[in-house]
């Protein structure tokens, strides 16, 4: 069994429970993102934060960090 930590654990049910008003925030903040930078699937967290990574310029904790605080 693998145990996360609070914050990983957070940003997951966040993601899943409310992933259209975090992409619209994220959207808002930083326009150069598209739906495709931010198209969600269950359990493909790791390619999604690498995508924003990627786009953002900005490591993974800090989008997790910044996901959990929307």
């Amino acid at each position: 069994m693998v145990f996360c930590e609070p914050v990983d654990a957070m940003t997951k049910l966040q993601m899943k429970g409310s992933w259209n008003e975090v992409k619209g925030k994220l959207k808002q903040k930083y326009g150069s993102l598209t739906d495709d930078d931010l198209t969600f699937a269950e359990g493909k967290d790791d390619e999604l934060l690498g995508r924003l990574q990627k786009r953002l310029g900005r490591t993974k904790e800090e989008i997790r960090e910044e996901i959990a605080s929307l």
